[in-house]
């Protein structure tokens, strides 16, 4: 299979669908029993998942937890598209892992399964992979899947067509050839194959069918078309990872707009999802000095254009997500900030336009310190259960010479909320131990450092003793968790202890 980088109902449907289901008590009532209880939506799991998917063209595969309340709600709306699809004979198979059993962890692995559900698309038996990004309802699924599953460019025959296109589209990359065959329109349509789920593709052999045509163009040639910069721009090299390479650089704004605007988010998730560095500008932009701020940001960017630093501009009142993910502030704004390939942070509050230029150089010349989300520190922490925040993680957990057992929680997390009344039996059972502390973190407020704690869920729990630091996977009740910490704790002289009261 290749990388899994390469690879981030019509009325009419309708109506014959709702004919059929009309229908269907009409027939006797064993076979309306029999249909009610199909599954259409084939189950698979590590036993058959390779030499199931070698014999379909395109495949559809959700990877999901029992537990999880987003696949609970996916799942009927999963199972009805399956349905849809058999009745209409599509070639679309839909399927499922739970991901969260143990014998498809090596599947889930393998498919880079972060968070449930992960639905991703399997193309001629698996040997290409690309991520859904589709509709999460039935007939959103059903439509969207269609599209897939058809021919990656289609041909531009009249005006009319490119009108349409143009109008439900911002992004359009339309090859145009002096015949529809060749080397040339071979790999055209193999990148757009590749990049279908992201982008609409077309082709045509008359120049003048193009948005904003031109009859001097002679191809083979692509045109790109955007919303942005200098609205559309010509590319001349067929070889694949060249015409890739270029398509993904050319459809990214020099500077990417978060707003309240949708027709801005698919830039924003490109943004996100690019592997460069990301300097984020957020300011109010009904404020008297935004195209002040927009000026300079412009003229930084494409300073810098190429130099592996993405720009990002976004506006305050839309920005509350971004602004609790990185721990900042309203009363920070204007403010910038970088977050670097190692995931450090670096923040500028109340910054002015006339200081982005040189802040930015001093963060390419690696003078700035990093900023650190976090908590306040605070100033009572008596209770069984120890609050840790990132300014203090190091020398609580790190660097503590006691054995600490630390939860990762996030507030809102149902499996979080029943698990804190049995840490605080753990702890209140452990307390006259003096050389164990358990201890939480919530890990939506302040930074985890990386390369120590792989936290991909909530709660997530670690235990640290000198030297060593392990995740505990067991039973999540008060015996299973006192027998992990008695059996991988460090038993040291008493005078290395750490009383609790001084914590």
């Amino acid at each position: 299979m290749e990388s899994r980088a390469v690879l981030r109902c019509s009325v009419f449907l309708f109506v014959f669908v709702f004919s059929l289901l009309v229908l269907i008590p009409l027939c006797d009532s064993t076979a309306a029993e029999e249909a009610d209880s199909k599954e259409f939506a084939v189950t698979l799991d590590a036993t058959n998942f390779t030499d199931f998917v070698a014999k379909h063209r395109f495949i559809v595969i959700e990877f999901y937890a029992p537990w999880c309340g987003h696949c609970k709600k996916l799942a009927p709306e999963y199972e009805k598209a399956a349905s849809i699809l058999s009745l209409l004979e599509s070639p679309v198979v839909l399927a499922k892992v739970d991901a969260s059993n143990q014998k498809n962890k090596a599947l889930a692995a393998e498919f880079e399964v972060s968070g449930y559900p992960t639905l991703k698309i399997l193309r001629y038996g698996g040997s290409y992979v690309q991520e859904y990004n589709g509709p999460r309802d039935a007939d959103g699924i059903v439509n969207y899947l269609n599209k897939q599953s058809g021919p990656a460019s289609l041909e531009f025959q009249a005006p009319g067509d490119v009108q349409s296109v143009m109008e439900d589209s911002q992004m359009l990359i339309v090859g145009v050839f002096p015949k529809l065959s060749g080397e040339e329109f071979e790999n055209f349509t193999m990148v757009a194959e590749r990049l279908r789920a992201d982008y609409e593709f077309r082709h045509t052999m008359d120049p003048s069918l193009l948005p904003r045509g031109d009859l001097s163009i002679a191809g083979p040639l692509v045109r790109l078309f955007k919303p942005f910069d200098e609205l559309f721009v010509d590319f001349q090299d067929f070889e694949v990872d060249a015409l890739v390479g270029f398509v993904e650089e050319k459809s990214t704004p020099l500077v990417t707009l978060f707003n309240k605007d949708p027709r801005h988010h698919p830039f924003v998730n490109k943004f996100f999802n690019n592997q460069n560095a990301k300097a984020m500008l957020f300011l109010n932009f009904g404020a008297d000095k935004f195209e002040a701020f927009r000026e300079k940001y412009q003229e930084v960017a494409q300073l810098n254009k190429g130099n592996n630093l993405s720009f990002l501009m976004g506006d305050a009142e839309a920005s509350h997500g971004a602004f609790q993910y990185f721990g900042l502030k309203d009363h920070q704004v204007p403010l910038i900030i970088i977050q670097a390939v190692d995931e450090q942070k670096y923040l500028k509050a109340n910054i002015e336009p006339d200081q982005i230029a040189a802040w930015i150089n001093d963060f390419k010349d690696g003078i700035m310190q990093a900023y650190q989300k976090s908590e306040p520190i605070p100033e009572v922490n008596d209770k069984p259960v120890k609050i840790v925040v990132a300014d203090s993680l190091h020398d609580m957990v790190l660097k503590s010479s006691t054995n600490v057992l630390l939860e990762f929680y996030a507030p809102s997390c149902t499996h979080c909320k029943r698990l804190a009344p049995i840490l605080d039996e753990v702890a209140v059972e452990l307390e006259k131990e003096t050389d164990i502390m358990v201890a939480k973190i919530d890990a939506t407020a302040n930074d985890i450092p990386r390369g120590i704690f792989e936290v991909k869920g909530y709660p997530t729990l670690y235990f640290r003793s000198t030297g060593n630091i392990l995740k505990y996977e067991g039973d999540r009740t008060k015996e299973a968790i006192i027998g992990f910490i008695q059996k991988n704790k460090e038993v040291r002289p008493a005078s290395h202890h750490l009383p609790k009261d001084e914590l």
